[in-house]
């Protein structure tokens, strides 16, 4: 999985310290750095951030007036990872709801344990939006996904095919969007991530998903088990007969 981030921190060098250390972790991708709170909130709200980091060190009123005041335009909030010179703002944290809670120095081993904590707790959750943006430079497209069958890694681009056949190019690797799609998309295979809305036929003898239409795709191994999930939501809105 990936996590987009944001950081909100006064000090530029604790910032980019940090950036630094993440670097380190492949599944974390910086969309952007603030030094204050207020261009820190219109920086989440711009980008809609899986994880906030956040420096407690100085100024952590205005940290947990932030975060409060998040909750209050969205309604799936980032997850909050607060870091500090001390323990001092660890039960503030913990009561505003934090992922986790760090002590400066950073660390290898920390960061390790966070990430591995993401990935038990898997951030996917029920997505509100049913519009896709995709952004290039100045360009921003908004699409539809109940119109998307499916995507397709194109090397670093993916590919996004519509129910009408048409393709749309988008600058972003598959792992991009496994997280940020409503929860009718799965990822099926390393190159696929598919519409369930769309889905005719499993066929686990050829590992193949039939999409309405003549498009097939290929499920793998690694992927069995969303295949599995897919198959038990599919069979308790259907009338089942056995052969």
């Amino acid at each position: 999985m990936e996590y987009e981030y944001t950081i909100i921190n006064s000090d530029a060098s604790s910032s980019h310290e940090l950036r630094s250390q993440l670097s380190n972790f492949s599944e974390f991708i910086c969309a952007g750095v603030s030094n204050n709170c207020t261009d820190g909130l219109n920086l989440i709200l711009k980008e809609i951030p899986e994880i906030v980091f956040i420096n407690l060190s100085k100024d952590s009123i205005s940290c947990f007036s932030m975060i409060a005041e998040l909750h209050q335009y969205l309604k799936c909030t980032p997850l909050i990872i607060g870091y500090s010179n001390t323990k001092d703002q660890a039960y503030d944290a913990i009561k505003n709801g934090f992922f986790d809670y760090w002590i400066l120095p950073l660390n290898e081993f920390d960061i390790r344990k966070t990430s591995f904590r993401l990935q038990k707790t898997q951030l996917k959750v029920e997505n509100p939006y049913t519009t896709l943006c995709l952004k290039s430079y100045r360009d921003y497209r908004y699409i539809d996904t109940n119109e998307i069958m499916y995507l397709k890694a194109d090397n670093n681009t993916t590919d996004v095919i519509m129910k009408d056949g048409s393709i749309i190019n988008a600058y972003k690797t598959l792992k991009t969007f496994e997280n940020r799609l409503p929860n009718n998309f799965i990822r099926i295979h390393q190159s696929y991530i598919l519409n369930t809305n769309y889905i005719s036929r499993i066929n686990y003898g050829k590992s193949i998903c039939a999409l309405k239409g003549e498009t097939q795709l290929p499920f793998s191994k690694s992927y069995k088990e969303n295949i599995d999930s897919l198959k038990k939501t599919l069979t308790k809105s259907t009338i089942t007969t056995l052969n």
